[in-house]
């Protein structure tokens, strides 16, 4: 195992235990330097594509250095939205297993009075929106004061105007020797306002997609006339028979609107997006993860954060609005090297800006159209 291995055999016994019983095989190029790094205490922004393994990243050297014996919060993950709370929560137990320690998270909307008691049994580490965790700072039921690391995870969406000034007054509570670390997809814009905002200077950690296995990702589009697009949707998902694709649509109006067409023609589907209650939303997921129903719309907001394993196909059924946004939902796919398809929708003129995107990210767009019930290579009439 070479050089990971020995970052592997310097934790601890229970970490070393639960890596083997993971579905990893070796670390990631961002497990690889972040891990060491964090380890010896420095201050850190990564960014690392989507699917590359951040959160491990992280939680392996913070849960390392987390001390049984204080019964006190050690460790504060925040994180931009519920969903991805959970997810963290759920990633951070089984790394937890077998030891002393423990974790709880805390969303916003939950019942305050239940989050009080969590603090009561003295988790050692805390992961929350940042509303919340502030919220919990205040009443002084969340003591800070042992905290030795901060985690901004998808910290692109947490240092934005509505949450700047939260997110300054949490690491305010916490001691002045505390660590922070940012962990982001995509790139921060102002690295010295966040140092002057954090009070430290930060070191920039940045992988590369050429550091990252290679990803056998295809991206095809279908050029539409007007009022055509959901019956194309419907004859590409009939053609293409996705095992599980997430298909993005703008806004929440318009997916009912399309969930209603394609249901109406036999399309099994679910819907995400952020005016469902909880329970709606875990079940959504969960058919797709199961594998009951191959087809999720979703809204970009709602996704944020979400891996959802082993997807086959992203489709974007509205335009993304910028190039990031493209990275973003394609980066759902031929994760960790699996093999996927993207399939955008596109009017001519959005045919111009797809184009534009491929040649700026190096990726072949290859125009495609149905012909006797199978996907073939356009081929403009004669």
């Amino acid at each position: 195992m070479g050089n990971k291995s020995s970052i592997l055999t310097t934790l601890k016994p229970f970490l070393q235990n639960n890596w083997g019983k993971s579905r990893y095989s070796h670390l990631t190029p961002v497990q690889m330097k972040a891990i060491p790094l964090i380890l010896e205490g420095k201050n850190l922004t990564v960014q690392s594509p989507t699917g590359t393994g951040k959160t491990i990243a992280y939680l392996l050297p913070i849960i390392q250095k987390m001390d049984k014996q204080k019964k006190q919060a050690q460790a504060v993950i925040i994180a931009p939205s519920r969903e991805l709370v959970m997810q963290i929560h759920e990633e951070s137990q089984k790394w937890l297993e077998g030891s002393d320690l423990s974790a709880a998270s805390f969303i916003g909307g939950a019942n305050v009075k239940r989050q009080i008691e969590k603090l009561k049994k003295h988790p050692q580490l805390i992961v929350g929106t940042p509303g919340r965790i502030l919220e919990l700072i205040k009443l002084k039921k969340l003591k800070m004061h042992e905290v030795q690391t901060i985690v901004l995870d998808e910290s692109d969406q947490l240092l934005v105007p509505e949450h700047e000034e939260t997110i300054k007054n949490i690491i305010k509570s916490t001691m002045s020797e505390r660590q922070v670390l940012l962990f982001s997809a995509t790139r921060l814009e102002n690295k010295e306002k966040i140092e002057n905002d954090l009070g430290k200077e930060v070191q920039l950690l940045k992988i590369g997609k050429e550091e990252m296995p290679a990803s056998n990702v295809a991206h095809y589009y279908f050029v539409y006339r007007h009022r055509e697009k959901v019956k194309l949707l419907e004859k590409i998902l009939k053609t293409v028979r996705p095992e599980r694709a997430l298909a993005f649509v703008q806004d929440i109006g318009n997916m009912s609107v399309i969930a209603a067409k394609l249901k109406y023609e036999g399309v099994a589907l679910n819907v995400l997006h952020s005016e469902l209650k909880k329970e709606e939303r875990k079940h959504s997921l969960n058919q797709l993860r199961i594998g009951k129903n191959s087809l999720l719309l979703a809204t970009d907001v709602a996704t944020r954060g979400l891996d959802i394993k082993d997807l086959t196909h992203v489709i974007h059924v509205d335009f993304p609005e910028n190039i990031k946004q493209y990275v973003h939902r394609s980066g759902r796919t031929g994760r960790m090297g699996a093999s996927g398809i993207v399939i955008t929708l596109v009017t001519e003129r959005e045919e111009r800006t797809l184009r534009k995107y491929g040649r700026e990210l190096g990726i072949k767009m290859q125009r495609k159209s149905i012909y006797k019930g199978k996907l073939v290579d356009f081929a403009p009439r004669a």
